[in-house]
């Protein structure tokens, strides 16, 4: 009985470590880190937080948020319209590469101004 229920263990294990990396995705493509020399700045949502919450870098960068939350949050710029990242659930990323300088505030259009983040493109 004890061996059937390691496997039956490993079985649900194996599953629950398939579904979090099927379930990662770059909901923006085109945008992706791999290639093209890009360097990449790391954002974690965390605890109903992005963190840090300002984040500078210089146009070209991959901005790659992570969501290790257990419930799906959005990356959404204050203007709808520079970047968007629909739902993105527990365990997933979302990559965006900055193009165009400026002060970009973002929220998750899930839980408003409860989270919300800057994020400042230089030349």
């Amino acid at each position: 009985m004890k061996s059937l229920s390691m496997k039956l263990l490993y079985a649900v294990v194996f599953l629950v470590l398939l579904n979090v990396s099927c379930s990662k995705s770059d909901n923006n493509p085109g945008t992706g880190g791999g290639g093209g020399g890009a360097t990449s700045t790391p954002v974690s949502i965390l605890v109903m937080s992005y963190s840090p919450s300002t984040v500078t870098v210089k146009t070209g960068t991959v901005v790659k948020w992570t969501n290790t939350d257990a419930t799906s949050h959005t990356v959404t710029s204050d203007n709808g319209t520079t970047f968007s990242s629909g739902n993105i659930a527990a365990g997933a990323v979302f990559n965006y590469t900055t193009a165009a300088t400026g002060n970009f505030p973002y929220h998750c259009t899930i839980h408003g101004v409860l989270m919300a983040g800057t994020l400042v493109v230089t030349p």
